[in-house]
């Protein structure tokens, strides 16, 4: 404590701002797992409420050079309350827009060269059962994720949406030996393949979980990204279905088998086809984990790069077998790409 001082004054003394014993930088230095309800007014055609709650968890980080021992953490808390407060009056924000403005405030308050804000979201979107229309609210996780420099901003949008998967391979060979057993209890080689056509066939099926995130400067409606992502898949889910509903959803996923790399496929070439406005330079990213069923492991398979690619092997009837596009090789590269 100073002479003739109070505490208060001793404590004045930025302890952060001083030089570390060990001089090496660290690449984030931050806070995670800062839960928060945020009271923002979606888009004008999102399918929710005039006044929406995303309970939201978030990540927070800057960049620490070699001579601070360590940043400012209270500031991390202010710039969320404030910003958020400023955005809930707003007539259409989005987490996006929440991260990037973080980001900027971040790497401003925290006087360094780069900043960083991942959020996920908890949001409610109304959804009609197949047959009856029921309607049910089901949760979807949307996601901002930004980086600043203090000056510029780079950010993604994305969405975690769970649907149904069945398993192409296994389908073949029930089919296969259905065709057999019908040929051997007298049918022709012909009907046994009528009837297969008819019928549904057995298969294992999974619960899987797609990811899609777009960087961009374009305003990107997550209703239509969480779309693209349950197409995707062999069937959408529902919390709330009647008998008549199960039986959709299970023949319409049974008719419609497909790989975990033919999930994220579809997610890309979604994007392409449906989202025609975004320019090339536009980063994408398509995950997809099933959880398997039947083996004691998970599928995975993802894509990632710049839409200017994809659009170049959609349009070209030449396999690009093992060709290395160009661009952004993940989410990282491209959001450091700024900097």
């Amino acid at each position: 404590m100073r002479e003739g001082g109070g505490i208060m004054e001793s404590f004045s003394d930025d302890v952060q701002e001083n030089p570390p014993s060990t001089r090496i930088y660290l690449s984030r230095v931050g806070v995670t797992g800062l839960r928060r309800v945020l009271r923002l007014k979606p888009q004008a055609h999102a399918v929710t409420r005039p006044h929406a709650l995303f309970f939201a968890e978030m990540n927070l980080f800057a960049h620490l050079d070699a001579a601070r021992s360590g940043v400012h953490m209270s500031r991390f808390a202010e710039n969320i309350e404030s910003i958020a407060s400023e955005m809930a009056s707003e007539a259409s924000p989005n987490i996006e827009t929440l991260a990037e403005r973080m980001a900027l405030a971040i790497a401003r308050t925290q006087g360094t060269s780069r900043s960083e804000v991942r959020i996920r979201a908890q949001f409610p979107m109304t959804k009609r059962a197949p047959v009856s229309g029921g309607e049910v609210e089901d949760l979807f996780t949307f996601i901002g994720i930004a980086i600043s420099d203090g000056r510029r901003t780079r950010r993604a949008t994305g969405v975690e949406v769970d649907g149904l998967t069945v398993c192409p391979c296994a389908r073949f060979m029930v089919a296969q030996q259905s065709r057999e057993r019908l040929i051997a209890s007298g049918y022709s080689a012909r009907q046994a393949d009528e009837i297969i056509a008819l019928l549904p066939l057995a298969s294992h099926n999974q619960r899987g979980r797609g990811t899609l995130i777009i960087g961009a400067e374009a305003e990107i409606s997550a209703e239509c990204l969480v779309e693209l992502v349950e197409s995707s898949m062999s069937s959408e889910i529902y919390a709330l279905l009647k008998r008549p509903d199960e039986l959709h959803v299970v023949t319409k996923a049974h008719a419609n088998p497909r790989f975990v790399e033919d999930v994220v496929r579809e997610m890309i070439k979604g994007i392409a086809q449906n989202l025609v406005s975004l320019p090339d330079d536009a980063f994408i990213l398509a995950r997809q984990e099933n959880f398997e069923s039947i083996h004691a492991h998970n599928a995975y398979a993802e894509r990632c790069g710049l839409l200017g690619d994809v659009r170049a092997e959609l349009a070209s009837d030449v396999c690009r077998c093992g060709a290395r596009v160009t661009g952004a090789h993940s989410l990282e590269s491209w959001l450091d790409g700024l900097l």
